[in-house]
């Protein structure tokens, strides 16, 4: 008899399947709730699932297929204002900032972005089409109902000053960005002051655009990498970027670690501050510290010796309510009323503080806060130029 033929080899075994990255990023979490008394939504609403260990949960889940996702679920997600101040206080180093992007980025896959976060993604990402969009909002702005002023009238254009007939000794990049473009020309024109004060030139570099951070916390990933990819090669060259929003300078960073260095202008001007002179005078300002500048940015030590340095310069750091004002990039048009609710206690601490000005040194918060009152909301480098011996 014929020899019975060899059995058939065995399907190979498959290949193991790569960890799921968010799964990773989850698994750092000890569950141990320090993080709790230092979220804004737990603290509204004193829910796990308004946690960060409960989103840190929720999204984990997802991620291994456990749960299905459901209207209520992403909610929950949608309410996280992206502060981070959970990641300041982690004993573990979770890096939630990290995690949430992730997380947002699978829910727009199964889930399209709402008309209004559409919207506003693509103006802020043709900052010409923005541009003539705020001029005409300028315009009208006297016209129009309280209902459809959605952000404060933007001020009239100003020219940064001419270059100072002083020798300069470096040049540097400045950042503009998107909605900026518009509202922060007096900002600019003050930050060239004060760099023309400690012997330092601007240079407002073309072809640059929006930093993408409004597009990547809504789960935009792809949008926000263009973005960047625009901001690298227009910064080519320059090994010092200066940001007036804290709020963009994260982002900023990440699309030039190429060699691009971004500083927070404040904390640039800070380390010169031996060469700034102030005109004494007795005043109080308002100083609210925006979630970016404390958790991201941390240059909140370099803005207050800069305050401190003002002669007869009285300083009331607000912190009611719960850690942040609600804006949240685009949250603040998404959901204007719960964003009103977290800006509340601001606005009243301010007005009980008697301060004559209202600082904040990201774009957002001011945008949002000046919605809320009818004093000057400044950025703190327009406040101390104004400040500055001529």
């Amino acid at each position: 008899m014929p020899a019975p033929s060899p059995p058939p080899p065995a399907p190979p075994a498959p290949a193991p399947r790569a960890p799921d990255p968010l799964v990773a990023l989850a698994d750092r979490c000890v569950q141990c709730g320090l993080c709790l008394p230092a979220c804004p939504t737990y603290g509204r609403e004193t829910l796990e699932t308004e946690s960060p260990r409960g989103r840190i949960a929720l999204t984990r889940a997802w991620a291994l297929d456990t749960i299905a996702p459901t209207a209520a679920a992403d909610t929950h997600l949608d309410h996280c204002l992206g502060c981070r101040s959970c990641e300041a206080v982690c004993p573990a180093g979770v890096e939630y900032g990290r995690l949430l992007v992730g997380a947002r980025e699978r829910q727009r896959q199964r889930r399209p972005a709402a008309w209004r976060q559409r919207l506003i993604e693509g103006l802020a990402a043709r900052p010409r089409r923005l541009g003539a969009l705020l001029g005409a909002y300028r315009r009208a702005y006297g016209w129009l109902p309280r209902s459809l002023r959605w952000l404060p009238r933007p001020p009239a254009p100003v020219a940064l000053p001419a270059p100072a007939s002083a020798p300069t000794t470096s040049r540097v990049g400045l950042f503009v960005g998107c909605v900026a473009q518009a509202y922060e020309n007096p900002v600019r024109a003050a930050l060239a002051r004060l760099c023309a004060a400690v012997g330092v030139e601007l240079d407002p570099v073309a072809g640059q655009g929006c930093c993408g951070a409004l597009h990547e916390h809504a789960g935009n990933t792809e949008a926000a990498q263009r973005l960047g990819a625009a901001n690298r090669r227009a910064f080519v060259g320059h090994a010092t970027v200066l940001s007036l929003s804290s709020g963009c300078q994260d982002a900023l960073a990440r699309s030039l670690s190429d060699g691009g260095r971004v500083l927070d202008a404040a904390a640039f001007l800070a380390e010169r501050a031996a060469a700034l002179r102030w005109r004494p005078g007795s005043q109080r300002v308002a100083l609210h510290l925006p979630c970016t500048q404390r958790n991201v940015v941390k240059s909140v030590p370099a803005l207050r010796r800069l305050l401190a340095g003002v002669p007869g310069l009285e300083v009331i750091e607000l912190d009611a309510g719960y850690g942040c004002c609600g804006a949240s990039g685009t949250q603040m048009f998404a959901d204007p009323a719960r964003a009103a609710e977290y800006r509340a206690p601001l606005i009243e601490q301010f007005e009980r503080s008697g301060a004559e000005l209202l600082l904040s040194a990201n774009i957002g918060c001011r945008l949002h806060l000046g919605n809320g009152t009818a004093a000057a909301v400044l950025h703190p480098l327009e406040f101390l130029a104004q400040r500055l011996e001529d």
